[in-house]
């Protein structure tokens, strides 16, 4: 049955959208821009920030866009000196509030308040900048967190608590003195975090920051590329940004969706210290007797080797005198192929499968 569709119009342009939506997930689907902060997708709407302010005709003040479902017939503008007005308020007083020192934030050039105070045309705050002088959180080897430049926009909270359902940050203290953070203002080395870095990544300034990336390279410098995630064999889509051949961050690819839907665990975002490690195997090392010393050898020399030695062992000793064991660090297809290896040309039911990371 076809969902009744609802009318409404929107800066002058009739649109329609489903019973359910709200004002800004209509204009973003007929191309009409909205500025956001707190907003994160697949999170509860919140309007903590209101700067997706817009007005509607007779209510009674301007509305968060996020938060309030079409009606029908409702006439939306979102482009007016006093919806303006408010945005640049709402954001100068954000900018006020914190130290949002530009020059050595990591997000510099990717940081959505930064865009915002460009986008109004800000050049500078009408009110004195008052940091609230919280000490760098800087004790663990993944995540930095600066609560001198957060904005309180929630998205940490609801990303740790809705999407991760790990329920490690919350809100704390009141007015001027509210923070987000673990239970008992801890550390996150010391909170049940399990570090998979989910508040990283929907993180609008540089409040909670990629440690292993800090000075490694601007925004605007890394290239982004989507690869497949080759800690397990559940094929988690992720983007790598590399700077000179040098995998510098990791982020979770939500475009693509599936399967895991811009999510990463702790080992898919922060465990790629392995890729430059001057120990890393990059070739195959071979000792041909018992006393020799590995010798570096092309993947034909080692895999005849290789050949050669199982034909023996099975002609000697039966093919159930060989055992394979796969890594669940392959892909699926990967270990099917061992197995079906083992069993057809080996001839053995020998085989196992380490389900560990």
């Amino acid at each position: 049955m076809e969902k009744k569709r609802i009318p409404l119009t929107i800066d002058g342009k009739n649109v329609e959208a489903n019973a359910g939506q709200t004002v800004l997930e209509c204009a973003r689907e007929n191309g009409i821009f909205i500025p956001t902060l707190c907003h994160y997708e697949k999170t509860t709407n919140v309007g903590a920030c209101r700067v997706c302010v817009v007005e509607v005709e007779n209510a009674r003040s301007l509305v968060a866009s996020c938060c309030m479902p079409v009606t029908p017939g409702m006439i939306v503008r979102t482009d007016t000196p006093a919806v303006r007005s408010a945005q640049k308020m709402i954001v100068e007083l954000l900018w006020s509030s914190g130290d949002h020192n530009c020059l050595t934030c990591e997000q510099n050039g990717a940081c959505e308040l930064q865009n915002l105070v460009y986008w109004l045309q800000i050049e500078k705050p009408r009110f004195e900048i008052e940091p609230p002088g919280y000490a760098i959180e800087d004790n663990n080897s993944m995540i930095q967190r600066d609560l001198n430049k957060c904005v309180l926009c929630g998205r940490c909270v609801r990303a740790c608590n809705e999407i991760q359902v790990n329920e490690v940050l919350d809100f704390s203290m009141r007015g001027s003195h509210a923070k987000v953070g673990p239970a008992f203002d801890a550390d996150y080395i010391n909170s049940s975090c399990v570090f998979c870095g989910e508040c990283l990544q929907v993180c609008p300034t540089g409040a909670i920051t990629f440690k292993q990336a800090k000075f490694a390279g601007r925004p605007w410098e890394l290239q982004k590329t989507r690869t497949t995630c080759t800690y397990c064999g559940v094929g988690c889509q992720m983007d790598v940004f590399v700077k000179d051949n040098k995998v510098i961050k990791v982020s979770g690819n939500r475009e693509y969706g599936k399967p895991n839907e811009g999510s990463l665990c702790v080992k898919g975002r922060f465990g790629m210290d392995f890729i430059q490690h001057p120990s890393r195997l990059k070739k195959p090392l071979m000792r041909r007797n018992k006393n020799d010393e590995l010798k570096e050898v092309s993947w034909e020399e080692a895999i005849s080797f290789i050949s050669d030695k199982l034909s023996a062992i099975k002609k000697k000793n039966g093919p159930d005198s060989i055992a394979g064991l796969a890594s669940a660090r392959c892909t699926n297809e990967e270990n099917y192929l061992f197995q079906k290896f083992m069993r057809a040309v080996i001839g053995t039911n020998n085989v196992d499968h380490c389900a560990r990371l």
